[in-house]
Formats: C-alpha cells, sequence, structure tokens
C-alpha cells in the first residue's frame, strides 16, 4: 500500500508505519540498528521490484530509491536522541513527538532528493501534506501499540490472578497438612526416646513391661496413618509421583544444599553453602544417600552457631565415590570422638534442657554401611570439620526398591516368619 502525494518518486506507504511500530515494540534493539536495517532493506526491495519490471536500471533504481533510507536511519537517529521510547508511558506527548520525528524525517528525505536533482517545490501545501500523513500516522501506531500493551498486561494479570488463586490453595492444603505433620513428629521424638530407653534397658538384661512395645506399636500405626494422610494431601497438591530413576550426584548434592538453606535460615543462621566437584556419574541410591547426607549437613548448620561455611566435596578415587562435608564449626571434643558413632550419645540438648536421641550419626554409618561403603570422621578442630563417605560405585547403580516394594517384602518376611 503507498501513495504519491507530490507526483514524484517520494512515496507515503504502510511500511513507514509499520517500521514506527517496530521500533516502539521491539526494546531491545538499538533504534539506530533498526533505522539502518529498515532503510537497506526497503531500498534493497525497491530496486528487486524495478529489475523485475525493467522499467530502469539498477543504478537508476538506486539512486531513484537511495534517498529513502534517508528517511529511516534519520527518524531512527532523531529517536534515538529524543528517547523517545521513555516517552511512551504518556500517549498524548509520544504521539505528538512521534509526528513531528515522522515529519522531519519525510524532510530529510525529500531534502535529500532535492539535492540529488529531482524537481521538487517545497510550498505550504506540501508542509500541510507532510504533517497530516505524520500526525495520522503517529496516533495510529501509538494507539495499535497501546491496545497491544493494554491486552498484554490484562492477560498477565489473569495469569497471576489464577496463579495466586492455585498458590492459596496450595497454602490452605499445605496449612492442614502442617498439624499432622506436626503431631507425627512430636509421636517420632516420644518414639524414639522410647525405643532407645528400651534399648537400654535390653542391653542391660532388666525386665521390660510388654506394654512398652505394645504403645511403641500403637504409635508407630497412628504416625503411619498420618504420614499416609500427609502423602495422600501432598501428592494431590503436588500432582506428581515419587522421583524414580538416575539422579546425578551434582543434583543431588544441591537438593541437600537448598533443603538445608531453608533449615539455616529457619534457624537464624548466615550460612554459606557450596558445591565443589566435577563427576559425571547418576546413581539409583537417592533415599539412601540424600538420608546419610542430610543428617550430615544439618549437623554441620546446627554446629555452626551464627555464621560460617558449609562445603560438599564430591569425588572418585579408584572404585569410590568420596562425598566429604566439611564445615567451619567449633569442631568435635577430642574426648567425643570415640563416642560419636554410639547410639544414645548426643552433645545437643532442646530448650528445656532436653537430650537428643543421639542416633543420627550412628543411623548415618549404618546406611553408609548397607550401600557397602563406610562414614568417618577424618578431620576435627576449631574452624573446620570433615565428614567423609564413601560408597562403592557399582552399588550405586543398583535400583532403590520403591515403598510399595519395600512394604511388600516387609509383609512378606512377616508372614514367613509367622509360618516358621
Amino acid at each position: 500500500m503507498k501513495m504519491n502525494p507530490f507526483d514524484s518518486p517520494f512515496r507515503v506507504s504502510l511500511g513507514s508505519a509499520v517500521f514506527f511500530l517496530g521500533l516502539v515494540a521491539f526494546r531491545s534493539l538499538s533504534p539506530l540498528v533498526i533505522g539502518a536495517s529498515t532503510g537497506a532493506a526497503v531500498v534493497g526491495f525497491r530496486v528487486f521490484l524495478d529489475s523485475l519490471t525493467g522499467e530502469m536500471s539498477i543504478s537508476e533504481s538506486l539512486l531513484t530509491h537511495l534517498p529513502a533510507a534517508g528517511y529511516y536511519i534519520s527518524f531512527s537517529m532523531m529517536a534515538a536522541a529524543v528517547r523517545f521510547r521513555q516517552r511512551m508511558a504518556a500517549p498524548i506527548q509520544a504521539g505528538t513527538v512521534g509526528a513531528a520525528l515522522d515529519f522531519l524525517a519525510n524532510t530529510c528525505e525529500l531534502a535529500i532528493r532535492y539535492g540529488m536533482g529531482e524537481p521538487f517545490s517545497f510550498s505550504g501545501q506540501t508542509i500541510i501534506v507532510l504533517w497530516l500523513f505524520a500526525i495520522l500516522r503517529s496516533f495510529c501506531v501509538i494507539g495499535v501499540y497501546n491496545m497491544w500493551v493494554t491486552k498484554h498486561v490484562r492477560s498477565l494479570a489473569e495469569a497471576r490472578k489464577q496463579e495466586l488463586e492455585r498458590l492459596m490453595m496450595v497454602s490452605s492444603g499445605l496449612y492442614e497438612e502442617m498439624f499432622y505433620l506436626q503431631k507425627s513428629m512430636a509421636l517420632m521424638e516420644d518414639m524414639t526416646r522410647q525405643s532407645y530407653d528400651l534399648y537400654s534397658r535390653l542391653i542391660e538384661r532388666k525386665h521390660v513391661e510388654p506394654r512398652v512395645a505394645l504403645e511403641l506399636a500403637e504409635h508407630i500405626h497412628e504416625t503411619k496413618k498420618d504420614m499416609q494422610r500427609i502423602f495422600a494431601g501432598l501428592s494431590k497438591l503436588i500432582g506428581r509421583q515419587s522421583v524414580r530413576g538416575r539422579v546425578p550426584i551434582a543434583e543431588l548434592c544441591a537438593m541437600v544444599i537448598r533443603a538445608n538453606e531453608k533449615y539455616a535460615n529457619l534457624s537464624g543462621k548466615t550460612i554459606t553453602f557450596s558445591y565443589n566437584g566435577h563427576i559425571d556419574l547418576m546413581t539409583d541410591q537417592l533415599y539412601p544417600l540424600l538420608s546419610v547426607l542430610n543428617n550430615l549437613v544439618s549437623n554441620a548448620v546446627e554446629a555452626i552457631e551464627k555464621a560460617g561455611d558449609v562445603t560438599l566435596h564430591a569425588r572418585l578415587r579408584g572404585s569410590e565415590l568420596i562425598i566429604e562435608v566439611e564445615d567451619t564449626g567449633p569442631g568435635i571434643a577430642a574426648d567425643d570422638i570415640a563416642w560419636i558413632f554410639q547410639p544414645g550419645f548426643t552433645t545437643k540438648y532442646d530448650r528445656r534442657g532436653n537430650p537428643s536421641t543421639g542416633i543420627g550419626l550412628t543411623h548415618a554409618r549404618d546406611i553408609a554401611q548397607t550401600l557397602g561403603g563406610h562414614l568417618q570422621l577424618v578431620k576435627s578442630e576449631p574452624g573446620q570439620t570433615v565428614f567423609r563417605l564413601a560408597v562403592p560405585t557399582a552399588r550405586l547403580l543398583q535400583d532403590t526398591p520403591s515403598a510399595a516394594e519395600m512394604f511388600s517384602d516387609r509383609n512378606a518376611d512377616r508372614q514367613g516368619n509367622a509360618v516358621i
């Protein structure tokens, strides 16, 4: 679509409006780049059309249409000079400035044509026509742009509203599950203390009331029911199944770091977590490794008083995967090092003075041994404590049974024991 208002090669086309719209829409590109590329494309396209029709030679066509590039280049230069894009928040002002830029750019093109010898008379009528096209084109472009921006903003607002409603539903669901989780945590803490007390009595061969074991079984059954409710609720909220398949060691360590960053923030501590490892290894043993590493890293968080660093180092040594957890805490007392893996030994107490269960490191060591590896303290001094987990790489590639499979196996074992 084009018009030749002055009976000369000078034309007013729809391409100028498209260029104007692109200038304000594509803000990631420099106006000068848009102007130069558009001018070159327009001149090249017009010369190509003239060569197809054969009305004039390529050199004549190039001289005829080259001034058109002056419009686009001068428009972009002036738009950059007056920072036109920053005026788009005020449509009336933007439309007025855009009309002035369009008028001046057309004047530049006409001046170039006049300088190249084209017969042209610059009169009052010419000025009126140029201003008329400039105002119409500018305000039409600003109007289209604002309609597009308004539609885009409304779509974003609708998407945010839907996301907010979804988050509110998720939050309400999580709030409900939190009560079951708090109850289960209290029950599990109580069960752990009772279990260790039962273990101590059996070791000392003291008389144990059958009721103690029955109470433990009742607590475990009730906790299991609560866990089933929580699992069902979270599965519905999250909408995805259990994690299966192999996971890179780097991603597994990242999961541990993300979880304990939240724990550190909740504890009011400023701790910097980092991962140091460049190994290309994936594993099926996600849950056992997560259990061991979470235990070590959470112990490091608890050992650091206010601020410090926790680093996970991962490397391959022969046929073993070595993961070291290093922290800048106060270290472990020399007298306690020989006891840290003993069941029931603890140096941690809650606000009421009750000791911790003291089976965290024991549990972590036992899991490492079930994987055919070992867990040891390799360094403990003020400012540097290092625990090392070593696991054979061959065991890392064995499938981890699902919860359903484990439950089925346990039932089968119980039935077998009952028959025996």
